[in-house]
């Protein structure tokens, strides 16, 4: 509420506590002087106290000094000399006197009978009304007065406010008179000074400000991660390209950084960041021959890269460097792959839905040929399989060649008592034995509704390889996805062929991610009472990530869970994350479930995760993955 509205408001407050402290006042002085009144009456009838006459007599002697609103007068042997006279209930004519409440009444034993009056209030009463009136009525033209005497001065108040507030929209004008600096007088001189000085100092800054604001104009157009270009700067470059009548060729590459998913799951962002800076480093290596390059970060995990002047029969020159420094790059870090590449060919007049259509379609079909691998597509000629459709023959054909080979990260049990288990990570390669992306190959199989078919081809190659070397001992984890888990036909496939080999079955751990399990609980209900069924275990992976984890222990009943990578960074010195594992691990070991930590990359997180007694320790810190071995040494 401003202070035009809450003034008035208070100030009829403030009158409206006088008001009724004035008629307390009144009301309080004649409840005292009625009172007197009362008490002197009684002091009277002392010498009326051997009455023995008549009512009327007593009525009359009793009126010359006090006027009655009730009398009576009941003589004990004679109802001839008894007298009444008045009404016991008030009679008094002004609306207000129900606020002036008194009662004046007295009964008292005479000789020969009985007295009972009822003093008359009107005259005290009036008298009371007036004197409120008279004092609300000086209170009222009080409060009109202030009132109106406020309002003037807010109107002047409003009109200098107004011109303060024109002054202020005047300033990027940079010039004010010297009769519009003498406006603001009296209580706004101290404005009209603060704001001649703001012009003067803003006047100094636009000039600083000038100067900088091409520099800031980069850097909005400026990805923070890389230092490339950013969306918008990509966008432009399209609409250059588009445009008929500029001359201009050159080549266009399309860089995705395939793993960029994975490294955020399992090391968090900062190593995700990390990751792209050195994928943008090992690009801006192989443009460094090609003075007029632009790069581009298109979107989280895509570059952009156009090279001008350059012709098509050149570009493997630009692609085997970089995918030299990207393999370079790969060795370092023992990851999968880095990235994938498709490059198209560019000139002016190119529409930019169908540069960016064949520069998608490369890149699928060069995730599709082994690690870091680059294709070049001139144009879709109709014969090609686009990226998704060549996608789906590729993973048909992965299932139709059981293109799979594992590779194992063991689990490190915290305390002898404790049977933990291998994790098998399925690795696919293509037909000239080059590994596929993991993360995309799984990707693309949900998109295709593959899922199953591709976790049948894991089951049925880790019992293969359990069945076939039976020196290899102990318990195994393979991941399937929450998808098939969920379908009927598949969990009833598994179950039959569990249910054949029950040794081998009892010794594997079937590892879903939780998000997947707890989007249809009934149905993960049924997956593990049915794999429990075979002998075989179910561990939950990324757990701890939903607001319903802990609804999940007594709905679902794993036998493992794993907690979620980020709950392990920075363990030993994040208190929030010490308080939810000591809290997931204390109610896991009330009803008999595993919790297993992940991602363990230094050994105070190590250190501290035993402290809380997890049950497991898994991470790069523990044991690398490596190829799967036929013999229990690993």
């Amino acid at each position: 509420m401003t202070m035009s509205k809450s003034y008035p408001v208070f100030l009829l407050i403030i009158f409206l506590g006088l008001f009724a402290w004035v008629y307390q006042s009144e009301n309080s002085q004649l409840q005292v002087q009625q009172q007197q009144e009362l008490d002197s009456f009684k002091s009277s009838l002392s010498r009326y106290q051997q009455w023995q006459g008549n009512g009327v007599e007593l009525f009359k002697k009793l009126s010359e000094n006090y006027s009655f609103q009730f009398f009576q007068y009941i003589d004990d042997t004679d109802g001839q000399l008894s007298h009444t006279e008045g009404s016991l209930d008030s009679q008094h004519p002004h609306p207000l006197a129900s606020l002036f409440s008194i009662e004046l009444s007295h009964t008292q034993k005479l000789a020969a009978g009985r007295l009972q009056v009822k003093l008359s209030a009107n005259q005290a009463i009036d008298t009371a009304i007036s004197n409120t009136q008279k004092l609300g009525a000086m209170l009222l033209v009080t409060y009109l007065i202030l009132l109106l005497v406020f309002i003037l001065l807010m109107s002047k108040h409003r009109a200098a406010v107004r011109y303060a507030a024109d002054y202020i929209s005047k300033i990027p004008e940079l010039g004010f008179s010297a009769v519009a600096s003498s406006k603001l007088t009296g209580e706004l001189t101290p404005i009209g000074i603060s704001l001649e000085e703001c012009r003067l100092q803003l006047k100094a800054q636009i000039d600083k400000l000038n100067q900088e604001n091409e520099k800031l104009h980069k850097a909005a157009y400026q990805d923070a991660v890389t230092g490339f270009g950013s969306r918008q700067r990509f966008t432009q470059k399209l609409e250059t390209i588009s445009h008929p009548d500029v001359p201009q060729l050159g080549l266009m590459a399309m860089v995705k950084a395939t793993e960029l998913t994975l490294i955020n799951q399992k090391q968090g962002r900062s190593a995700g960041d990390d990751y792209l800076s050195s994928v943008a480093n090992c690009i801006r290596k192989a443009c460094s021959q090609y003075a007029d390059a632009e790069c581009f970060r298109v979107s989280s995990a895509d570059f952009a890269v156009f090279i001008p002047d350059v012709m098509l029969k050149d570009a493997p020159k630009f692609l085997d460097q970089l995918k030299i420094y990207l393999d370079e790059y790969q060795q370092m870090t023992s990851a999968e792959s880095v990235a994938h590449i498709g490059l198209v060919p560019y000139r002016q007049g190119t529409e930019a839905v169908n540069l960016l259509t064949i520069a998608d379609t490369a890149v699928s079909i060069a995730q599709t040929l082994g690690p870091n691998s680059y294709h070049i597509q001139e144009k879709l000629n109709g014969d090609e399989q686009f990226g998704d459709d060549r996608w789906k023959m590729a993973i048909h054909d992965l299932v139709t060649r059981q293109a799979l080979k594992f590779y194992q990260q063991p689990i490190q049990p915290c305390r002898t008592d404790v049977e933990v288990y291998r994790e098998l990570l399925a690795r696919f390669y293509n037909s000239e034995g080059k590994f596929l992306p993991t993360t995309t190959v799984i990707a693309m199989a949900e998109r295709h509704g593959m899922s199953s078919e591709l976790d049948k081809l894991v089951v049925i190659s880790a019992l293969k390889i359990l069945k076939e070397n039976p020196t290899i001992t102990g318990n195994f984890g393979i991941n399937i996805s929450a998808f098939s888990a969920h379908q009927d036909m598949f969990v009833a496939w598994l179950k039959d062929i569990l249910g054949k080999q029950k040794y081998i079955a009892s010794r594997l751990v079937f590892e879903i991610n939780e998000s997947g399990m707890q989007s249809n609980l009934g149905a993960s209900y049924k997956f593990v009472r049915e794999v429990h069924s075979v002998g075989s275990r179910v561990s939950i992976e990324r757990f701890g990530m939903s607001f319903t984890s802990f609804k999940f222990f007594s709905e679902v009943r794993p036998d493992f869970i794993k907690l979620d990578g980020s709950y392990t960074s920075n363990i030993d010195e994040d208190s929030n994350n010490k308080f939810f594992v000591r809290m997931m691990v204390d109610v896991a070991r009330r009803i008999g479930i595993r919790v297993i930590a992940t991602s363990v990359e230094r050994q105070e997180e190590k250190l501290t995760l035993e402290k809380l007694l997890v049950d497991g320790l898994q991470g790069y810190y523990i044991a690398q993955p490596q190829a799967m071995a036929i013999t229990d040494q690993i």
